[in-house]
């Protein structure tokens, strides 16, 4: 038989493993805000931070006490420096100062555009007042459609609009539609300064690279002064986990939970006597923006291992070869019948506990064709056998061990251990039909339909996704959610080597495979 190849060729292709993010902004001594909070964000989700800088600024947590803006000949030598060595995988914008400083930035977008670019359009300080005189806010026009996502707060939303300020979360959302119509632009609204227990926050994209196009994430509002530079680093993680691959509504998401938690440990710093920065290292550097190949290479390091043992078994070889009793597979088909069963109720779970219309969509669609598949099984090769349709003690515990994680709800858990199936067999049935290709795929073979069946491309395309949504699921899990989907795969995965040694192992049978 041919040998199982060490590499899967289901493993989603590997991006870059840290994006390489340039900060264009304005610094901050005190490094709660601007380019060092950004460089700080760049780095705990990931990335590789660079920094363009577009005004020196005099400041603390109590306020800003002078701000020098450099000749914008020498802001274009600083982008130029960096674009002409190193590719820049996404950018994020922060405070630019004036109008000559945001043509400058235009400019060099519009001749290098890079592939993500996140607007932080700093307009209006804490106070109220704006940051920018009417030549600079016209500017800033021109940068917007230069923009992937820009990152308004409630006066800035409104500023760039020229309205009032919205009073309410529901006429914030309506004048972030409205941007993101105007120009072209993913706008993510936060309703940080409105009242309320509650913080929403919502990801209008009209762009269709979301499910939906408008995304609302409600989260709760901390009680705390350290609230410094909080958009800077909202925005730059953002950019960082989409210059990482991540959509706009996952990118959004993970970063919104990771700088929660750096708002809720923030106090841990004791950093100045105003309002203090965030805690930008709470969890260390996070290992959020990671490829998702690089997730799901850990899962089949697991996986390859067993495969191994898979094909060591007697039952592969000699379904391989043509020469396994019809006892055995029948058995192996019945118990794959009533397997099949209980797993389009786990897939159904799943579905359920998806936190996208894309993957809810997925899932259910597994679970409508795993009865489908039963009903076939029972139709045009069960019928007419006697075989025994009670679970054996590797399938009941197999489905035990899945219906568990599927009662505890937790998505991820839940789809790392649902992977193996998709998985092993999809490599199991590729080696077995290239094997039986190789040796002229004879017409006496008694598991020749059977063999054929794997060959099917659009089990091997949803194989693919499932290790996609998986591997996804894993970049926004915290290190042990992400140690609990690997205990939940390697279960799995062990048990599908018993689910193909299980005929072998039944015991005293008669010839018809009964036990």
């Amino acid at each position: 038989m041919t040998r199982v190849p060490v590499a899967s060729s289901l493993l989603p292709t590997e991006a870059p493993p840290r994006p390489r993010v340039l900060s264009i902004a304005g610094s901050d001594p005190s490094g709660g805000a601007g380019i060092q909070a950004d460089l700080k964000s760049i780095a705990a989700n990931g990335g590789y931070g660079m920094a363009a800088i577009t005004a020196l600024t005099a400041q603390n947590t109590r306020g800003v006490r002078g701000v020098h803006v450099p000749p914008v000949e020498f802001l274009t030598q600083q982008l130029e420096a960096i674009s002409d060595d190193i590719t820049v995988d996404a950018v994020k914008i922060g405070m630019l100062g004036n109008a000559a400083v945001i043509d400058t930035v235009s400019s060099w977008l519009e001749q290098h555009r890079p592939p993500v670019v996140v607007l932080d359009p700093v307009m209006v300080a804490s106070s109220g007042d704006r940051l920018l005189d009417a030549e600079a806010e016209a500017a800033l026009e021109r940068l917007l459609g230069l923009a992937d996502v820009v990152t308004p707060n409630i006066p800035e939303l409104a500023v760039l609009l020229g309205e009032s300020p919205a009073s309410d979360w529901e006429s914030a959302l309506e004048q972030g539609k409205r941007l993101a119509a105007a120009h072209g632009v993913a706008v993510l609204v936060k309703g940080g300064h409105l009242e309320g227990e509650t913080a929403w926050d919502a990801l209008v994209d009209l762009s269709g690279r979301s499910v939906s196009d408008v995304t609302v994430f409600e989260g709760p509002r901390v009680a705390t002064e350290n609230t410094h530079g909080t958009g800077c680093s909202l925005s730059s993680a953002v950019a960082t986990l989409l210059g990482a691959g991540l959509d706009p509504e996952h990118a959004v998401r993970q970063a919104k939970s990771w700088l929660l938690e750096a708002i809720r440990t923030s106090s841990e710093l004791q950093v100045g006597h105003g309002h203090g920065p965030v805690n930008h290292f709470h969890h260390g550097v996070l290992a959020g923006a990671r490829s998702q190949a690089a997730y799901a290479g850990e899962l089949w390091a697991t996986a390859a291992a067993d495969l191994e043992r898979i094909h060591a078994l007697p039952f592969i070889e000699q379904l391989g070869a043509g020469s396994l009793a019809e006892a055995d597979f029948a058995y192996y088909l019945a118990q794959d019948a009533l397997y099949l069963n209980a797993y389009s109720r786990v897939l159904a779970a799943a579905s359920m506990l998806a936190p996208t219309e894309a993957e809810q969509a997925f899932w259910a669609k597994g679970a409508r064709e795993c009865l489908e598949v039963e009903a076939e099984l029972h139709r045009t090769w069960l019928v007419g056998r006697e075989v025994s349709l009670t679970q054996g003690p590797e399938t009941r515990q197999y489905v035990d061990h899945l219906l568990a994680r599927a009662a505890e709800g937790d998505y991820a858990v839940l789809v790392a251990a649902v992977l193996p199936c998709y998985w092993l067999y999809a490599e199991v049935g590729a080696t077995l039909f290239r094997a039986f290709e190789e040796a002229g795929a004879p017409d006496g073979h008694p598991y020749a339909v059977w063999l054929r069946s794997y060959s099917d491309p659009a089990f091997a395309e949803s194989t693919r996704q499932a290790i996609a949504w998986t591997a996804q699921a894993a970049r926004q899990a915290d290190p042990a959610r992400w140690a609990r989907m690997q205990e939940a795969f390697a279960v799995s995965s062990g048990f599908e080597v018993d689910f193909f040694d299980a005929p072998r192992r039944r015991g005293p049978r008669s010839a018809s495979g009964i036990r």
